[in-house]
């Protein structure tokens, strides 16, 4: 395995702000600051990270509903997103977007996604720019779950991603569960990524909490993007700690599934490797209380800013004056 120090730190950082903010999202909720709903990340860190690391800031991602994790790993401002969840004028949408509605275009993120699903089409057409405008040399990562896997947007864009070779990389995260419906009650393959094949296309599988096998296969698929071989579709299977939402208490899971998975934490699987790669338990201990100090300051940031004044609803919604 040739991934230098730095970047195995980088990760594992990575996979702490996303651990500690949803961890704190999740808590703040309760007390009904945040408003509307909230669907975490906790439990699928690893594939953002290891995604993730292998992009640029001049590349491009698609998210979801569940995509805190996603965005925090592309380089979003902690401070920033925590606005947003409670409302603030100095959020990324001015308190308009909410959790599902993070953007960035400065660093390539083209918005998290309500519609299940819907961030894949737009993947497609960011991937025909990269291709005609970047000739390939950025790429595009599109992240969505198993039960996207069955919509009609990912057969579509995949499809015409396949014919056109273009630089997608097609990352379902499957968690095993569309909102409550097992993935054993509504897709008949084992895995995901033999779909691919139906479309000419490279299709892996990546264990979703080893955020090594995560970073490699990513490697690889952007290698092969940028060589003009097209997109390759990656599951990585995971399973999120929580239930769909906050108000979901996923009592459809079995316990012992669910005590089994709990074993498999990314973020102490990849902790107990930085150890055995002679990473000092201090260098560790000193990342994670910096990364939770981020995390504080996010949350002040977010109780000191102010809330928008009812004139601003309708700015940047529509075009134009």
């Amino acid at each position: 395995m040739d991934i230098p120090q730095e970047k195995l730190i980088e990760m594992y950082q990575k996979m702490l702000l996303i651990r500690y903010f949803e961890e704190r999202a999740y808590e703040i909720f309760g007390t009904g600051v945040i408003a509307g709903t909230l669907h975490t990340y906790l439990g699928q860190e690893a594939i953002a990270a290891g995604i993730m690391a292998n992009l640029t800031d001049d590349d491009f991602i698609t998210s979801t509903h569940r995509g805190h994790g996603h965005v925090l790993a592309k380089g979003a401002d902690p401070n920033r997103m925590m606005a947003e969840l409670f409302g603030k004028e100095t959020g990324y949408c001015k308190a308009k977007g909410g959790s599902m509605h993070i953007a960035d275009f400065d660093i390539g993120i083209l918005g998290a996604n309500g519609v299940v699903g819907g961030g894949i089409p737009i993947a497609t057409g960011a991937g025909l720019s990269c291709k005609l405008k970047y000739k390939n040399q950025r790429v595009v990562a599109c992240f969505f779950g198993d039960g996207a896997s069955n919509t009609g947007a990912f057969h579509e864009a995949i499809n015409l991603a396949g014919v056109w070779k273009l630089p997608v990389l097609f990352v379902c995260e499957n968690n095993l569960y569309a909102m409550g419906t097992s993935i054993t009650k509504a897709t008949a393959v084992d895995d995901i990524a033999k779909r691919a094949i139906g479309y000419g296309i490279a299709g892996v599988v990546a264990d979703g909490n080893d955020v090594i096998d995560v970073y490699l296969k990513g490697k690889e698929a952007v290698a092969r993007a940028k060589a003009g071989e097209g997109p390759t579709l990656i599951e990585c299977k995971t399973y999120r700690l929580k239930g769909h939402s906050k108000y979901d208490p996923a009592t459809y899971r079995p316990k012992e599934e669910v005590e089994a998975w709990l074993k498999r934490d990314p973020i102490k699987i990849h902790r107990a490797k930085l150890l055995n790669f002679g990473i000092s338990e201090n260098t560790l201990v000193s990342l994670e209380k910096k990364t939770m100090e981020l995390i504080d300051r996010a949350v002040d940031f977010a109780q000191e800013s102010p809330k928008g004044p009812v004139e601003i609803s309708l700015e940047d919604v529509y075009a134009g004056d």
